[in-house]
């Protein structure tokens, strides 16, 4: 048991470290609220209702995040990856702040004897996942017990970590209770619920959508009116016009093959010798493309195995102790696998990764063009160098427009660091470094940095061209949807549709709360489906999709005495969630009604320019 409480502390750490990275530790241990002498660590990166945050101390802060999060994903960070973490290490500490705030406000404190009683009854939630704390794959409460009452735990200072956790998680909890207190929800509201989800009908509808055939011209005076209308209609979040030129890595099912093969004899040499369980362990650190089990001899520690993908899930809880898998193919490359101990549904297992990758000579082509184009346009500070790459090179120049907080996407494909890169302090012409992932290599260009706020008008004439044009032929169809109402009345909805010469579909048994193919979901037109009588035919009904004219086939009412039996369930999973949703409102009130002043955005393309210097 000793020993077993050495080896998933790090585990507790890292767990404990990635969700209150923005909590009590930071607050206690890091300094993080106080002062720093020094003109640069020294700086407010944020203020917060008056209280600063010093540069020093949040980098400290998000560096201690990057750490933890690179331990758990086990691979360096790229920049779109470092700029998530960023935002929730800073959403953290202004949360934090602002909590911190209501507590002396409301007068919310914690005792120590609170906090040793729910370290004894209410272990932190990461604890349920450790397979050190589990037997047959379910918490152990009487594992769990005797890990608090260990000497090892206070030792590595385990104890002082879940004190933390909890200074900040009790009053957090008493806090949000009060919040959510009022939640309540009557029967009758609880009938509608259940009604909306099992009431059904069906219907016959007419559909008349606008497409690109019946789309009427609209000239850009009537756009430009349109606009000056209902610019708030155009708010933007802060954007870069970049330019991309890409390399291409091209894996060949040859390269998938190649990799089979290499792991193949591998799997020959371990099965072949004296001790095979060395061997895989001495090969797992030699050649696994997996760093961080690698450095560990391909150890996977103890797990169930369902956090993996799941063709290696289903390899792994099939074999036997001892026993090494053939290969496994999956998106991160092919794998051996070796079952070394099994406990219930817990597993000791232990693995090596080799990536597919190109052909050594195809890999040494890509290289050298990608040498290349770093050498010609990697960091450049004038926007011709990037454009005679692109001419040199024959690459093709991708126009794209990235949005603060979300990684660029070009013709639907990923390309990496390259929005993090554009607004973290770059200038208007200047190139990126080069990037890289296992698809290709890539250098961007910023064009244009557009702040938050109403798009131009050129930018958005011809969405308004286009949204004008829909409206336009969805008011021509209202006037044919009354036009076949009024004759179904006399001839009959089938008539109706057969003399102007339109098709009648029929949807299968919906509920309110379906989304129904053809007729869409949550609009006019389903609940007009629940309305009107049976056999009715309906006047023309206008959706974000075009116009419906629809007739109801059928309808069931729901259970009644099903729904007595089962509402105390449903009355639980809504009060939980009307709680959840008042606090998630309560929380957005504290950020819209608090003075926040962020300077991070400033201070990065200051530090850019000094290291540039």
């Amino acid at each position: 048991m000793l020993q077993t409480f050495r080896s998933f502390g790090k585990y507790i750490f890292w767990g404990l470290a990635v969700t209150f990275i923005g909590g009590f530790v930071f607050y206690e241990s890091s300094g993080l609220f106080g002062r720093e002498s020094g003109p640069t660590l020294g700086t407010t990166v944020v203020k917060v209702d008056g209280q600063d945050v010093p540069y020093g101390n949040y980098q400290r802060a998000l560096e201690a995040a990057v750490q933890s999060e690179e331990q758990q994903r086990g691979h360096s960070l790229t920049l779109d990856e470092r700029a998530e973490v960023e935002k929730k290490t800073y959403d953290e500490i202004v949360t934090e702040i602002l909590l911190e705030h209501e507590y002396k406000k409301r007068g919310i404190s914690v005792t120590q004897e609170e906090i040793v009683e729910y370290a004894k009854f209410s272990p932190p939630p990461q604890y349920a996942q450790l397979p050190d704390l589990q037997t047959n794959g379910q918490f152990d409460f009487e594992k769990y017990q005797r890990f608090l009452r260990s000497p090892q735990a206070k030792a590595q200072g385990l104890l002082a970590q879940l004190e933390g956790y909890y200074r900040t998680t009790i009053p957090k909890q008493k806090l949000f209770e009060q919040v959510a207190a009022g939640a309540f929800v009557s029967n009758a509201r609880l009938w509608q619920m259940y009604r909306d989800s099992h009431d059904s009908a069906q219907v016959s509808y007419i559909a008349m959508r606008p497409t690109t055939a019946n789309v009427a011209e609209i000239t850009d005076a009537a756009a430009r009116t349109y606009y000056d209308a209902h610019k708030t209609d155009f708010q933007r979040p802060s954007r870069a016009a970049v330019s991309v030129l890409s390399i291409p890595m091209q894996i060949t099912a040859a390269d998938s093959i190649a990799t089979r093969d290499s792991i193949l004899k591998l799997r020959a040499q371990i099965v072949a010798a004296g001790d095979p369980k060395a061997v895989f362990t001495d090969f797992a650190t030699r050649f696994s493309n997996d760093t961080v089990s690698a450095a560990k001899g391909g150890d996977l520690g103890k797990t169930t195995a369902a956090e993996f993908v799941p063709p290696f899930t289903a390899a792994a809880r099939a074999l036997a102790v001892g026993e090494i898998s053939q290969p496994v193919k999956t998106d991160f490359g092919w794998h051996l696998i070796r079952l070394d101990a099994k406990s219930g549904d817990t597993l000791s297992l232990r693995h090596i990764l080799l990536n597919v990758t190109m052909n050594e000579g195809a890999a040494a082509r890509v290289s050298k063009r990608a040498d290349s184009l770093a050498t010609l346009a990697a960091s450049a500070d004038t926007p011709q160098k990037f454009d005679d790459a692109a001419k040199k090179l024959g690459l093709p120049v991708m126009r794209a427009t990235a949005f603060d907080g979300e990684p660029l996407t070009v013709a639907g494909r990923y390309v990496p660091n390259v929005s993090a890169w554009a607004f973290g302090g770059a200038s208007n012409g200047e190139s990126s470094e080069m990037f890289d992932d296992p698809s290709g290599y890539y250098v961007a260009r910023l064009d244009t940095l557009h702040a938050e706020g109403v798009a131009s008008f050129e930018e958005v004439k011809d969405q308004i061209k286009e949204r004008l044009a829909r409206a336009k032929v969805v008011d021509e169809f209202m006037t044919l949807g009354r036009a076949i109402t009024q004759s179904a009345a006399s001839a009959g909805f089938e008539s109706a549709a057969q003399t102007r010469a339109l098709t009648i579909a029929k949807t299968p048994a919906f509920a309110r709360t379906m989304q129904t193919e053809g007729l869409g979901g949550f609009n006019e037109a389903v609940g007009a489906a629940f309305s009107l009588p049976i056999g009715a035919v309906s006047q023309p009904i206008k959706t974000t999709d075009g116009v419906f004219v629809l007739r109801v086939d059928r309808r069931v009412a729901a259970d009644s005495a099903e729904f007595v039996k089962q509402r105390e369930q449903q009355r639980s999973q809504v009060l939980r969630g009307m709680r959840e949703q008042m606090v998630r409102d309560y929380l957005e009130g504290l950020r819209k009604s608090a003075s926040i002043v962020d300077s991070r955005k400033k201070l990065n393309a200051a530090a850019r320019r000094q290291s540039a210097a």
